[in-house]
This record gives C-alpha cells, sequence and structure tokens, in this order.
C-alpha cells in the first residue's frame, strides 16, 4: 500500500533539518523571491538549499523547490537563470503556479518533476486535466476545494497525484487573492510579501446621514449574511477595534479518517515556512503520529488536539475539505490576531545533544516535557544535574526533565537562567538534536512507567 506523504515547511537549514527529524517525508522550501516567501527565501540560499537537499536524501526523504512566484515580463531571464541554477542542486520537485513558468520549467528542467502550486486555484476536473496534459505529475489542490471534488478528479485523472493542506494558516481571501496589502503597504501578496493586513486591528464607523460625519462604533455589531438567517457578533474594544478579516488557522487532525480512507490524497501538507522551529517539529510529529495510528488503526484525535493547542495559534477550523464554512460559521477569530499556545516552549537541544539553549525562565526542580522525534527512545536518568522519567498515557510515552542544578557548559551555577542568555546548559544526557524542553502539559497522568 503506497502511504500517504507527509509535506512539512523549511523555512530555512535549520527548521528543513527538524521538520524531518521529527517525522515530514519530504520539506519545501525556496531560495529568492521567486518562491513567493520573501522573508523564508532570504533564509535560504543555494549552498544551504544544496545542503539541505543532500540532508534530506541521506535520510531517503525529498525536498521539493518553490519557484511559484509570479513574474513579470522583465524578470524572465533572471527566472530562467534561476530555474536552471536550482536544477543543478537537485531537489526532487519544482512547484510551480503559473503556467508559463510550467511550460519553461519543463523545457529547461525536463528532469525535475513539476508539482503545481495552489496558487493556481484547481479546484476541478477541466483545469486539473490542462495542467496534467503540460505534464504536471502533483497538484496542490485550491484550499477551497472539497474531499468529493478531490475523489471527482481522482477518478477522471487516476495517474495525477493530489496534495491537500492539512494544518496552518488561512487567508481570508479566496486562495489567497487579496490586494489589500499591496494598496496599504506597496507589498504585494502573490509575490511573496504580504504585510497581512488581514491580521490587523480594525475599527467601524457608522456615516452620520445629514452631517456626512463618520462616527465610530463603539458597541457590538452583528453581520448578517444575505442568505444565511445566522447572525454573527463581533464585539469591538474601545480605541482598539476587532479583527473583522483575521481567519482561524487550518487543523485538519481530526479528519485523518475521513481523508486517507478516500484513497485519493498522496501529500498532506502544512503550511508556515516564517513559523518557528517549534512549530517545524511539532507539526511534523504530531501528523507523522496521527497518519501511523490510522494505518495501525488506532486513530487518537484528542492526543493529536492537544498537542497541536501547544503552538500559537488563532483558534482552529476545519476549512473546506470536509465541510462548507458557512455550515458552523466558526472560520473566522475577531478577536485575536493570534494567541499564545497552552505551553511555554523553554528550551531547544543543541547540535551537540549534551547542552541546551534557554528560551524562556527555568529553574531547578521545574518539570519540563521533552519533545523529541517519536523514533528515539529516551532511557530513564538520574544523576547530580538532574533526572528523566517517563509518563505513559493512552499508549503514549512522554518524557520528562528536571534540572537538579542549572550548570553551564563552563561549569558555572545558576539559580536561574532566563531568554537571552546564550551559554548551553548541560543537560543529565544526551538528547536528539534539536528537541525541544516545554512546561509540564496540564493533562499529563501521574503514572511513570
Amino acid at each position: 500500500m503506497k502511504r500517504v506523504e507527509i509535506l512539512s515547511p523549511a523555512g530555512n537549514l535549520k527548521k528543513l533539518k527538524i521538520a524531518l527529524d521529527f517525522g515530514a517525508d519530504a520539506v519545501y522550501g525556496g531560495v529568492s523571491h521567486f518562491s513567493l516567501r520573501n522573508r523564508a527565501g532570504k533564509n535560504f540560499d543555494f549552498e544551504s538549499f544544496k545542503e539541505g537537499i543532500k540532508y534530506a536524501h541521506s535520510k531517503n526523504k525529498r525536498v521539493y523547490a518553490a519557484i511559484n512566484g509570479f513574474p513579470f515580463n522583465h524578470q524572465i531571464k533572471l527566472l530562467e537563470k534561476h530555474i536552471l541554477q536550482m536544477a543543478e542542486i537537485g531537489p526532487d520537485a519544482f512547484i510551480v503556479a503559473a503556467p508559463g513558468v510550467v511550460r519553461l520549467a519543463k523545457k529547461l528542467a525536463p528532469q525535475i518533476p513539476i508539482h503545481l502550486s495552489t496558487q493556481a486555484n484547481v479546484l476541478n476536473i477541466l483545469d486539473a486535466e490542462v495542467f496534467y496534459e503540460m505534464g504536471v505529475k502533483r497538484i496542490v489542490a485550491a484550499r477551497e476545494m472539497s474531499l468529493k471534488d478531490a475523489i471527482e478528479i481522482k477518478k477522471y485523472l487516476p495517474n495525477l497525484e493530489l496534495e491537500i493542506f492539512i494544518h496552518g494558516s488561512m487567508c481570508f481571501a479566496f486562495s489567497g487573492r487579496c490586494l489589500i496589502s499591496s494598496l496599504q503597504n506597496g507589498r504585494v501578496p502573490n509575490r511573496g510579501s504580504c504585510a497581512n493586513d488581514c491580521r490587523f486591528d480594525y475599527e467601524y464607523f457608522v456615516e452620520d446621514k445629514e452631517s456626512g460625519r463618520l462616527i465610530p462604533f463603539k458597541d457590538e455589531m452583528y453581520l448578517k449574511a444575505p442568505d444565511n438567517p445566522a447572525m454573527i457578533k463581533i464585539k469591538e474594544e474601545a480605541g482598539i477595534g476587532s479583527h473583522i478579516f483575521n481567519s482561524k488557522d487550518l487543523n485538519l487532525s481530526a479528519h485523518i479518517k475521513d481523508i486517507l480512507d478516500s484513497g485519493v490524497i498522496d501529500a498532506l501538507k502544512i503550511e508556515g515556512r516564517t513559523k518557528s522551529s517549534y512549530y517545524a517539529g511539532l507539526t511534523a510529529r504530531t501528523y507523522r503520529l496521527a497518519v501511523e495510528d490510522y494505518y495501525a488503526k488506532n486513530l487518537r484525535p484528542m492526543l493529536y488536539q492537544n498537542e497541536l493547542d501547544t503552538l500559537k495559534n488563532r483558534g482552529f477550523t476545519d476549512g473546506y475539505i470536509v465541510r462548507r464554512p458557512f455550515e458552523r460559521l466558526d472560520t473566522q477569530n475577531h478577536n485575536t490576531a493570534i494567541s499564545d499556545g497552552e505551553y511555554q516552549v523553554c528550551g531547544e537541544v543543541d547540535e551537540s545533544g549534551d547542552s541546551f539553549l534557554c528560551k524562556f525562565t527555568i529553574r531547578p526542580y521545574e518539570k519540563l516535557e521533552i519533545i523529541a522525534p517519536l523514533s528515539y527512545e529516551i532511557e530513564p536518568v538520574d544523576n547530580e544535574i538532574g533526572s528523566i522519567s517517563i509518563q505513559k498515557e493512552d499508549n503514549f510515552k512522554r518524557y520528562f526533565l528536571m534540572l537538579k542544578k542549572i550548570m553551564l557548559k563552563d561549569g558555572k551555577i545558576l539559580e536561574v537562567i532566563h531568554s537571552g542568555n546564550i551559554n548551553p546548559v548541560c543537560l543529565p544526557c544526551t538528547l536528539p538534536a534539536h528537541s525541544f524542553l516545554r512546561l509540564k502539559p496540564v493533562y499529563c497522568s501521574d503514572k511513570e512507567v
């Protein structure tokens, strides 16, 4: 049986390695503004991207190079050079959005498979067939496509691979077709430089018809959809406003069974090249666990949800793949642009595995959970530096670290350590590189094994 691929974002070389180590089968990233993520693109150059491809291939995993920007005429020569340079370092596919760039990539680098970006907005058999006939191997479906439509496309084009987004930020506009950032800030969303204006605070004003003045709205506002009797209540704080355009984040962890039972989805994609290292690791780890549980016929949706709740998020929505958003009216978060996750990341283990760097205040005898790759078995330890214990819940092992003393690598002992301290802190034993330490989850049991 061909297993579904878990595809994670790689904003830089470290995140690439973390995503692969924590469970992703493949990662996607890019170099330069052609990758549709200006900020993320600057974190890779050709050499580091090449190193990332080499690292992935050493683990029998894959890297897809994003070249999904929309070029102007004066950039075509530069784009040609970029495609040739990217082809030389051997990615496993190009992610392309524009039909002309698809044809150009096939001409310049016919050996590199083409994955069609979600920016191409494929929703139906007609468009899918056009790109398939152009030589596209995989289509990253528009976020607005339903699972029923994916099934119909696969019936008609059984050899075409389908990839869907399963987690991450959502745009309030149709597949990112937004001009607000461009109008307000001169930053064009579909060229990789969106300012995320939809996350800003906005204040409402009502017009006084007699004077023509705009009067600030200071209480509660009700919005009613023309074809839907349901009312949406939006509360605005005086002087602050409300997040009228703010979309919740996509989270389909509860629908793994429906998606994989369909048999038509080849890859599950996680959004977030500009997000944290913890996000890269935790999402790859959680969806790896969910997929493995599916094949083992042992799904634990509350476990996945609890893990994903540890991430910063805007609240979660099912998006479009399973049901239409108007059925539940839960796709918008009008209260906050983003909320902290339920738990605090306190440290990240360095490359040596013998020490970690502090990310948040840590004191001796605090119980911190170790978030490591699922494949890594950690043995209990108890020595002068600290102890590691194991707890088990729902047939899932959790590992905890308690430092008896905070000892730096140079031997100095601290009473407490705060974020910003760049000195490595000694661990009681070696842990996997880039494992994370977070505050004890409140839902863990006290049963040690």
